[in-house]
Parts: structure tokens; sequence; C-alpha cells
């Protein structure tokens, strides 16, 4: 087995799913079980206990799991009649559930099983030969989950766990998750006051703190420049609109699920929050008559939207129910259409770098064959645009995969995902074809042979969402931004009460000049302040003496500890103004 073997690992990872399963009932046996799959970076099983578990109860799962594992059973398949499958599980109404759903929706007649020792479950398989070849494995935490992620069903409990080929790869994991708890965006955003949700707003909403909007801010503003040079535009949409409108672009077919339930006005007209700014930028285009001279149309929005997540599916400020999309939609001919992705693509590039996501792994999301019906659009368009985007990617030489199903419903794209300081992957930029609103619409425009043509059409967001985008830099950073999103990007500390008029002037000085800083005239020592500083994750602190009293400088530190000692205000103010024009990080 190639110990680098994606496939392999997830097929150790869900023969350690059942090996937990297996555990959980020899320690709780009239616990109901669901469903237990590999995932991108472990696996998990939801779980029914009659009385509830809790994190102490891992280590001893756990042990039960390493006996079990000792006796190296063998994983043996057997399918059985629907009927006798039914009878094996009758005391396991999830799993009666599901192979009702698999009689119901794939007309199946019998149903495969998979068994090690006395464990057995309703499985497809594959899985390893025996348990004694599952490698290293820890669980790791214990979590909520809804029956097929629905509200409205039953709360499960949920066990996560991850296994690997060596015990190496697993110490390596379990470092990073460390690392990760210390940079989690909620705990960096309490500390450092950055963001907070409340319940009476409502779950999933974000209330964004002085110091976090500032650095949204100053994202914003740089953005709005970066697509002024490249020749977009900026629209303003509102944030709801009549039911026509959704069921016009096929919102209320294809994506009701995630939209919020819909609002009624007192004439009884049907309104519903936007969950996407595709609609608004499409009656900006109908307003008038438009020409293949003004093609093509770069209308960018930073829109906000509103989604219905489920609470299993939100997690802070990363998922949360309402964000702000850094949107764009593009409107072109169809010769137009490869040499506008390209552009866009670069213009990615070009932005992630500058966050310090140099390395970005691309995915092409396709439809998915076997459920036609949930998009729109002829499978044959689908077929012909998909291969346009793999030639692309294959034209640019770089490694793509393909996620069949995880294309929205109007179209394929390719998806980016930036690669983290801890080497997590994040979904940032999406640029997705559209062959369903121009026609939903009936864009068009006129061509140089006088007739009308129907235009086509790229959605992008280069970030995602602003929401999202921040709570990653947030933990990519660990909390300590870059100078030029630094919210406070220098602190003034007088060593003692006699050097404090001189410091009101070095930051007088520097709130003129632009600079965010503020003086710490407290009764501390410089220590103290200095430590204090640290904690903030502030850029630079200017340390003023009797010294530099005397010769109208300052002191400068960077934090981590770093002493670039003392100099001129007009160097320091070089030295930070440079920083800030390059993007760079202390």
């Amino acid at each position: 087995m190639e110990k680098t073997d994606s496939k392999n690992l997830e097929i150790m990872r869900h023969s350690c799913s059942h090996l937990m399963a297996a555990a959980v009932l020899e320690l709780w046996p009239n616990t109901k079980l669901a469903i237990g799959p590999a995932i991108e970076e472990g696996f998990y099983y939801d779980f029914e206990f009659v009385q509830p578990i809790n994190e102490a109860s891992l280590a001893k799962i756990e042990a039960k799991m390493k006996a079990l594992q000792k006796k190296d059973s063998f994983f043996v398949q057997r399918k059985l009649p629907v009927a006798q499958a039914k009878k094996i599980f009758s005391g396991q109404p999830y799993k009666i559930e599901l192979i009702s759903d698999l009689v119901s929706e794939e007309k199946v007649k019998e149903v495969s099983l998979y068994a090690s020792g006395k464990f057995e479950d309703l499985c497809q398989g594959p899985h390893l030969q025996s348990t004694g070849k599952i490698g290293p494995f820890k669980l790791l935490s214990v979590a909520g989950a809804y029956w097929r992620g629905d509200e409205k069903k039953q709360m499960l409990t949920r066990i996560y766990g991850t296994c690997f080929f060596t015990q190496e790869q697993l110490d390596h994991h379990l470092w990073q998750q460390e690392e990760a708890k210390k940079r989690d965006h909620r705990k960096i955003g309490k500390e450092q006051d950055l963001f907070s949700q409340n319940e009476d707003l409502g779950p999933g909403l974000i209330l964004w703190h002085p110091k976090l909007s500032l650095v949204r801010e100053e994202i914003e503003l740089w953005w709005r420049q970066e697509h002024r040079k490249r020749g977009y535009e900026y629209v303003y949409t509102p944030h709801i609109g009549k039911e026509i409108l959704w069921q016009r672009s096929g919102h209320t077919n294809f994506y009701k699920d995630l939209m919020y339930p819909p609002l009624k006005d007192k004439r009884n007209d049907v309104y519903y929050l936007k969950p996407m700014n595709c609609n608004g930028h499409m009656l900006i285009y109908l307003s008038r008559p438009r020409t293949y001279k003004e093609l093509p149309i770069r209308w960018c929005e930073l829109g906000t939207v509103y989604r219905y997540e489920l609470e299993g599916v939100r997690h802070g400020i990363l998922r949360p129910r309402g964000f702000t999309q850094d949107d764009a939609h593009i409107i072109c001919t169809q010769e137009q259409l490869i040499p506008e992705i390209e552009k866009v693509l670069d213009f990615a590039l070009e932005m992630n770098a500058v966050f310090g996501f140099k390395e970005l792994h691309y995915d092409l999301s396709a439809m998915d064959p076997k459920n036609k019906e949930k998009y729109a659009g002829s499978p044959k368009d689908w077929q012909a645009a998909e291969e346009n985007l793999k030639k692309l990617l294959k034209k640019r030489g770089v490694k793509f995969g393909v996620d069949i199903g995880g294309a929205k419903f109007y179209g394929p794209s390719i998806d980016l995902k930036a690669e983290d300081a801890l080497g997590r992957l994040w979904q940032g930029t999406t640029i997705q074809l559209d062959f369903n609103l121009p026609s939903r619409f009936n864009l068009s425009y006129i061509g140089e042979d006088g007739q009308q043509h129907l235009p086509f059409m790229i959605h992008r967001t280069l970030l995602g969402s602003m929401e999202r985008f921040v709570g990653v830099l947030i933990e990519q950073y660990a909390g300590a931004f870059p100078v030029w999103l630094s919210p406070l990007q220098a602190m003034v500390i007088p060593i003692t009460d006699q050097q404090l008029d001189y410091a009101r002037k070095v930051l007088k000085q520097l709130l003129e000049k632009g600079i965010r800083a503020s003086l710490d005239d407290r009764k501390e020592t410089t220590s103290a302040k200095i430590r204090d500083a640290e904690l903030q994750k502030i850029p630079y602190m200017l340390i003023v003496g009797q010294k530099e009293v005397a010769d109208q400088s300052v002191n400068v530190r960077i934090r981590g500890e770093k002493v670039l000692g003392k100099m001129s205000f007009e160097k320091f103010y070089d030295l930070i103004n440079q920083d800030i024009a390059k993007k760079s990080q202390v």
C-alpha cells in the first residue's frame, strides 16, 4: 500500500470508523447507529446514546478500540435480501431508514453488509483486509449533529477521530490540531475584541467590532482600487427581492433549502432575503439595450447575502448566515469567455499572494451525472463547459482535482483553495460559468451583424466572503495582522511621566501622517507596557526615554522582541510607510 495514497487512507479511515462503532456497541449495547464516513482529515460516526457521553468518554472508547484491533478480525462482506437485512437491524431505526431509502431511490433488492468480529454494519465498503491493518488512530472530539443535517430531526452525538499510516504522521496532525486551537478565530476574536455573536440578534449573524471593522475597511479599499485598475465597475443591489425574481432565476426550485423563509408586505407581496447577488445584476443589464461594443461588462459588488445554514454547519465567522461576498459578474461574448476567465485567474493569484497564500489548490466543480435534475441547463452544455475549463487548466499546467457533484445548480466552476500556515486548505476563489441566468432573464446584445445574441456570463468571487476570508486571516496570522491591516500599527511607550509631553508629540505626528497609533500612558513599568503591546499583536512599539527626548528620536521595537534601536521620527515613518505600501508583514 502506498503510504501517500489518499484513496487507501480513506479506506483505512472508514475501516477505523467501523472499529469505533464496534467499540461503542461493546461499551453501550443499546446505542443506535447512524452513519460513519471517512472525511478529509479523519472520520466520524453518529450515534444516539441512551445516556449522553462527553469528551472524557473518548479515552474509554479508544482503549476498547485497541483491544478489538488486537483481535485482527477480518472485514467480511455479505449481501442480503432487503427483508433479511431489515431483520438484522430491527433495533436500529436509522439503518432501517437507510435501507428503505435504498429500496425507494435505487430500487435495490439486496444490500451490502460488512462484518468485523461480532460487529456488522450496513456498508458498501471497501475496507481493509482486517482490523489489525488499521494504522495509529486518535479520537478527537464529541459534537452534536442532526440526523441527515435536518434540524427538525433527532440530534445525534458525533464522535470525530483520525487515523494515519504512521505514528509520525498522526503526531504531526495532532500538533497541527493543537496549533489550530491556539489560532482559532473565535478564541483570538474574543481575546482581541474583534467580533461577537448574540442570540438576540440571531444565530449565525456577526457583529463586527471596531478593530475588525478597520481590518475589513482596509481590505475593501484595496479591493476596490484593484478592481478599478482591471476595468470593473461597482454596483449596489437591495438585500431583498420579490418571489417572482427568485422563481425566474431558479433559486426557489434549486436553492430554496438555503434561503430564509419568505416575507410578506402589507399588500401580501412575497419577498426573499437574497442568497446571491446575481439577480440584481441581471436587472441592471436589462435596464436598457446592450451592444457588442459594451462587452465585456465587469460589474462587482461587495454584496451582503443571507443563507439559512444549519446549526451543524455554522462555524463562528467562517460559516455564518449573513455574509458579504466580493462578488462580480462578467457578461461577455463567446469569444471573450476564455480570455476573461484567464484574467480572473491571474487576478486571483495576485490577490491571494498579497495575503501570504502562495500555495493554491485547484478543483473543477462538476455536475453529478446521476442527479441531472438538480442542475439547470442541458447535460450537453454542462459537458462542453466542463471540457473547456479542463482544457484551460491543463494549458496553464496546473494540477487539479474534479469534484463530481460540487457545482452549483447554474454551472461548473474552477475553485481555488488557499493553503494556510498550518497546511490547511480554505475555499476562496470561485470562477463559475453560467448558462442559466442569461437565458432565464432573456439577456441579449446586438452583435456586429445587427442581430440579437445571447451573452455568456461568469460569476466570480476572489476572496469568497469578507467574513470567512477575515476569519481565515485571523488564523493565518494568529491574530498578528500585517502592518497595513493591523487595527493599531504603532504604540508609543514613554518610560516615565517626564517623557509624556514628547510622547504626545510623537503620537500627534503619527496620527497626522495617517498611522494608526496610540499612547500607553499608564503608570506601569516599561516592560509591562511592552508585554501588553506584544499581547495585543501591535506591529511597532516606539519607546521614548530621556535620550530620545534629547535628540528627538524614537527607539523602535518590532513585535516578536526584535529591537531596531534608535532612529529619527522621519526614518521610522519611512520604514512603516514602506511596510504599509508593500503590504509586508513585520
